[in-house]
């Protein structure tokens, strides 16, 4: 029975709520906040076909210093500025299928109003005080920094940038006084950071000693004002990762935190990348644990992006520019590389040798050509109708068709999308050679129809499966196959419910259409 439907959603249903980080405004998107988005966006779909409720929330952060510098460079004022590079992540998000439930921004009315209430609320507990601060800030990383974590000279070692000497009397937030909370909160939560190797980092963080952080600055007016205190705005961080929260309430004259938690909060995950770990590993579960609210349930922090071996940089010219990719490609083929070829959780490097050997080999090679041998096969000797029975087996496929559902799940379960891809095509490699090893255009020759039928059925059926399997990464893709399959539409809410190496229905009618996955040339 389907349960869920475009406006109506079953509340027995379990709940999912996965968000990207808020991308930082101080210039367009670049291809690191696209993989991360792809990531998110793969996930969410995949759980929809699971059946759960899921929320998936992207957003931009818009406030600090960097922001009123990018606008003034421009002759912009910082909300026409933001406006504008908002602008710029809602277009890329749609130009790759990118299909999120809430988009959050830190400068709307409502995310001011939620802030102001989340700073009271801490400060009536006793966790905000004003202090004195003196120390190194970077402003690329909108972070204040100990020499320690700084390269000799005291250079950012994300940015490369000289961290600057900051005085300032400011507010601060007791985050010191939830070390221990932390700690055990951390050790009874184990899987609260992922991947695993990266929860030594952070408890590296705490071991050293946790330091009460500076939550307003008064040499920055671009951003959420104090309550009831003139001449300070609250820090982007302090600001920013409530935006979470406030993005999951709809227009209100008078938002606040009971309605942003009352639907999908805690968040299941938090997708980040690993540069911004302390902020949602060590600030915000102690910033929720002074407001008395609960946690997420999980952050995953992915690696960085390499192009050709060597770091990113506009400085030096070695940048990827997603939307030349999209032009120069398709949407589909770069999220199926990012996904397929980088362990998600590590470091990855794009060459365009391996951009295109990748989909080139996995999608037109294998899954291309399997799909349009097998409908030219069925249209030209049987009118594009067939029909079967599964039972028999005769690839011999069924035993390895359940083990790489069941791995699929357990891997998709797990955040690790690649290894869930590898399951798949290990699938459609198998099947390409029982394919081959059968060889039913010779049954044809021979006169064998009835075994060339069984070839071709159970062909179609593993296809069928390969092209719901698909959906969360390549999902244009997947619905081309599927109707070329005969069926009219793929239901991204409930298809799952139709996996199984079972019959396919009676005199299913195919259709052969042009090639959905043409090999890509290289275009320089």
């Amino acid at each position: 029975m389907l349960l869920v439907k475009i406006g109506f959603v079953d509340k027995n249903k379990e709940k999912f709520y996965i968000t990207t980080p808020l991308y930082y405004v101080n210039d367009v998107p670049h291809i690191g906040s696209a993989y991360t988005t792809i990531a998110c966006d793969c996930i969410a779909r995949y759980k929809r076909l699971r059946g759960f409720d899921v929320c998936f929330l992207t957003g931009t952060d818009e406030h600090g210093q960097k922001i009123f510098k990018s606008a003034k460079a421009q002759n912009k004022s910082p909300q026409e500025h933001c406006d504008f590079i908002t602008g710029e992540f809602q277009k890329l998000w749609k130009l790759l299928n990118i299909e999120y439930d809430k988009f959050s921004r830190t400068t709307s009315t409502k995310h001011t109003h939620l802030v102001q209430e989340f700073f009271k609320r801490v400060y009536d507990n006793g966790d905000i005080y004003e202090g004195e601060y003196t120390g190194l800030y970077c402003e690329a990383c909108e972070d204040f920094k100990s020499e320690k974590e700084l390269l000799e000279g005291n250079l950012c070692p994300v940015h490369k940038q000289r961290a600057q000497d900051y005085e300032e009397k400011n507010y601060f937030f007791a985050l010191s006084k939830y070390q221990d909370k932390l700690i055990q909160f951390l050790s009874s939560t184990p899987d609260f950071i992922q991947p695993e190797f990266r929860k030594n980092e952070v408890m590296g963080w705490i071991k050293e000693g946790l330091k009460d952080f500076p939550i307003s600055r008064r040499s920055v007016s671009w951003g959420i004002p104090i309550p009831n205190h003139s001449g300070q705005t609250i820090y982007v961080w302090f600001d920013a990762l409530l935006g979470y929260i406030s993005g999951l309430i709809d227009d209100s004259n008078e938002p606040t935190i009971a309605e942003g938690i009352k639907s999908y909060w805690p968040a299941s995950i938090h997708v980040i990348g690993k540069d911004i770990l302390r902020f949602h590993a060590v600030y915000w579960p102690c910033m929720l644990m002074s407001a008395s609210l609960p946690l997420p349930k999980k952050v995953f922090g992915h690696g960085f992006l390499t192009k050709d071996g060597e770091k990113m940089g506009k400085t030096t010219g070695n940048v990827i520019d997603p939307y030349e990719l999209i032009n120069t490609y398709s949407t589909d083929a770069i999220r199926f590389f990012f996904m397929r070829e980088i362990t998600f959780g590590k470091d990855g490097d794009y060459t365009k040798e391996n951009f295109l050997n990748r989909v080139n080999s996995d999608l037109a090679n294998n899954l291309g050509n399997l799909l349009n041998r097998t409908l030219n096969l069925v249209n030209k000797n049987f009118n594009g109708e067939i029909n079967g029975d599964p039972s028999k087996d005769l690839l011999q496929l069924k035993s390895k068709f359940d083990s790489t559902i069941n791995l699929y799940s357990k891997h998709m379960d797990n955040l690790e999308i690649k290894e869930a891809l590898d399951s798949l095509w290990q699938l459609i490699d198998s099947t390409n050679k029982a394919f081959n090893d059968i060889a039913p255009w010779k049954l044809l020759k021979s006169g064998d129809i009835e075994t060339t039928k069984c070839c071709l059925y159970e062909t179609l059926i593993i296809l069928r499966n390969i092209s719901i399997l698909t959906y969360p990464f390549i999902p244009e893709t997947s619905v081309k196959i599927y109707k070329q399959l005969g069926y009219d539409k793929l239901d991204k809410y409930s298809e799952w419910e139709r996996l199984g190496f079972n019959s396919l229905g009676k005199n299913i009618k195919v259709t052969v259409g042009s090639p959905v996955f043409p090999r890509l040339e290289n275009k320089t």
